[in-house]
C-alpha cells in the first residue's frame, strides 16, 4: 500500500503519508479490532490480508505472520477444513481476527467468490498472498498434457484468477498481491518440469500485473522460498537436506515464518515503492556457482 499507520513518537514522516491526488483513502486508515502487532513486525492493523492454502504449512505460517503483525487474515483452504479452523482458533486466542473460507481454486468462478467473500466479512481486502499451489514430481517421458495442466491449473490459473478478482477490489483504494513462486522458477530441477515452468509464470505474471495494476496503486511482488522445512522433512530426504544445509550460506533450511516475513513487509508501508520484484528467500543457495 501506499498508505501508512499513523506516525509512531519521533518517527518522520513517510512520502507515502500523503495520499496520491485522485486517491481515496485507504480502507486501512479505519481501524479493525485486533491485537497490536508483534514488535519485530510491520503494523499492518486495520489491514485485511487474504492468503490461499492457508491449510498448508508454509500458508498457515504466512497467515501467522499476517496475524502476528495485526492484519485480519481470511485463510482459504480447498480440503484441509479441520486443519484451517485450527488455524483460525489459533489466531483468535492470540488476540487476531480470522476467518476460513472453502474454495477450489482450480475453478476460476470459485476464485472470484473466495475473493468476494474474503472482501465482504470486514468490508475491504487490501492484501492477497496467493500461495496456494501444488508441486508433484514425473518425469516429462510419459508426461500428459493433462498431467501439465494439473499443475498450472492451480499454480498458474488461479494466481491469475485471484488477482484479477482482488484487482477489481482494491482499485478504488491499492493495495497488495504476492505470489508464492520458487527458486526453481529459474533453477530447474529433474521430474520439476511442469512445477518449474508454472512457477516461472508466476514470476512473470507479477511483473507484468504490477505493470499495469500499478495506476491503481496496487502493487504485485513475487516470494521465491528454496527449501522450506517441515515435520518429518529430514527424515524423508536426509541427502536433500544434508545437501542443502552444506550449500546454503545460512547454513540452514527455511522456515514459514521466513517466508510469511517477507510476505508481511511486501504487504506493509515499508514497501510503499517495491513493485514488480522477485524477492528471494533461500538462505543464499542462489548466490552459490553452478560450476
Amino acid at each position: 500500500m501506499t498508505e501508512t499507520a499513523p506516525d509512531a513518537p519521533g518517527r518522520s514522516p513517510h512520502p507515502s503519508d500523503t495520499p496520491l491526488p485522485g486517491r481515496s483513502p485507504h480502507p486501512s486508515d479505519t481501524p479493525l479490532p485486533g491485537h497490536s502487532p508483534h514488535p519485530g513486525l510491520p503494523d499492518l492493523r486495520g489491514q485485511v490480508a487474504l492468503v490461499t492454502g492457508a491449510a498448508g504449512g508454509l500458508g498457515r505460517g504466512i497467515a501467522l505472520r499476517f496475524a502476528a503483525a495485526g492484519a485480519a487474515v481470511v485463510a482459504h483452504y480447498r480440503t484441509g477444513a479441520e486443519a484451517a479452523r485450527d488455524l483460525v482458533e489459533r489466531i483468535e486466542s492470540e488476540g487476531g481476527s480470522a476467518l476460513a473460507l472453502a474454495a477450489d481454486l482450480a475453478v476460476e468462478e470459485e476464485c472470484h467468490r473466495l475473493v468476494t467473500e474474503a472482501a465482504g466479512w470486514r468490508g475491504r481486502l487490501t492484501a492477497l498472498v496467493n500461495n496456494a499451489g501444488v508441486q508433484p514430481t514425473q518425469e516429462l517421458v510419459g508426461m500428459s498434457l493433462a498431467d501439465w495442466r494439473a499443475v498450472a491449473d492451480v499454480n498458474v490459473h488461479s494466481v491469475f484468477a485471484c488477482t484479477q478478482a482482488a484487482a477489481a477490489v482494491m482499485r478504488a483504494a491499492g493495495g497488495s498481491v504476492t505470489h508464492i513462486a520458487s527458486i526453481e522458477a529459474d533453477r530447474p530441477a529433474p521430474r520439476h518440469a511442469h512445477y518449474c515452468a508454472s512457477k516461472a509464470a508466476v514470476v512473470m505474471h507479477a511483473r507484468t500485473a504490477a505493470l499495469e495494476y500499478g495506476a491503481y496503486g496496487i502493487r504485485v511482488n513475487s516470494v521465491s522460498p528454496g527449501l522450506i522445512d517441515r515435520p518429518g522433512l529430514a527424515g524423508d530426504w536426509p541427502e536433500g537436506v544434508r545437501r542443502w544445509q552444506a550449500a546454503a550460506p545460512a547454513g540452514r533450511l527455511g522456515t514459514p515464518q521466513d517466508v510469511g516475513d517477507a510476505c508481511v513487509f511486501l504487504a506493509s508501508p515499508m514497501a510503499s515503492w517495491i513493485t514488480g520484484h522477485d524477492l528471494v528467500v533461500d538462505g543464499g543457495v542462489s548466490a552459490r556457482p553452478t560450476w
